[in-house]
């Protein structure tokens, strides 16, 4: 695996960031990374004027999952670093290798490779979003659409609301759960396999989705219902959810 390392002495990784607003962050210390697929290594400078981190990206519904920071967040901070324009020294890469990068070097900081496997493959979504081509685009909501429609579809079948699915349809409860299970495994994986050399990106991000799609609208819907009983109490917020009324009311 590769290894993170101090840029100006050579020495142990320091990582040393400046908050902005407590949701982005600057380097006070350039880092340094080697790669095993590089025999440059690559720098994050610390330039707040170019360069600024959210550490993982991570959509709040998933925050369960996965958090914004841990011992991967070396690695977050790399990835920023390599998929923004002029953001790093080293070779150049393009975002899909950017990526790579980013699997590799969670696993070797020591997170755990289920969590760097799921890591890796939401940021190939992405990937595939920037990439800004039609196809990669519609393969990308194809493939979201049709797991999300077919679990919705799923659910129906299981309380006994619509019998469609042919892999579930009137068995014991016990039957169609694992029907539903199987059917959440395979049909995701078939479908990814449309992703070319992303298929499996593709095969985890849309077998996580199958599987965690009822938990996501749960949560989903409780924290509507937070933002609902929050704007009640506390008036309305900006995009950066700071509450207007109260900090104008504590000056």
């Amino acid at each position: 695996m590769g290894h993170f390392f101090d840029w100006q002495d050579g020495g142990p990784l320091r990582l040393e960031l400046r908050s902005i607003d407590g949701r982005d962050f600057t380097l006070l210390r350039r880092i340094g990374y080697r790669s095993r697929r590089y025999d440059e290594p690559f720098g994050v400078p610390a330039d707040p004027e170019h360069f600024t981190t959210n550490l993982a990206s991570v959509p709040w519904m998933f925050g369960w999952l996965v958090p914004r920071s841990g011992e991967f967040t070396p690695a977050a901070v790399l990835h920023d670093g390599l998929v923004l324009p002029g953001g790093y020294l080293g070779p150049v890469v393009d975002r899909t290798e950017a990526d790579l990068i980013f699997r590799e070097a969670m696993v070797g900081l020591g997170t755990g490779r289920v969590r760097a496997w799921l890591m890796w493959s939401a940021t190939t979504l992405g990937t595939m979003w920037h990439s800004r081509s039609p196809l990669r685009r519609a393969l990308l909501v194809g493939l979201l659409g049709t797991v999300a429609v077919l679990g919705v579809l799923a659910t129906l079948d299981l309380v006994d609301v619509w019998d469609v699915l042919p892999w579930m349809g009137e068995r014991s409860l016990r039957d169609e759960l694992v029907g539903g299970a199987l059917g959440a495994l395979v049909v995701p994986s078939v479908l990814a396999l449309s992703w070319g050399r992303l298929a499996p990106a593709g095969v985890i991000a849309s077998v996580a989705l199958a599987f965690l799609l009822h938990v996501t609208a749960v949560i989903v819907l409780l924290y509507a219902g937070y933002r609902v009983l929050e704007r009640l109490v506390s008036g309305p917020a900006t995009p950066d959810g700071v509450r207007l009324r109260d900090r104008v009311a504590g000056a």
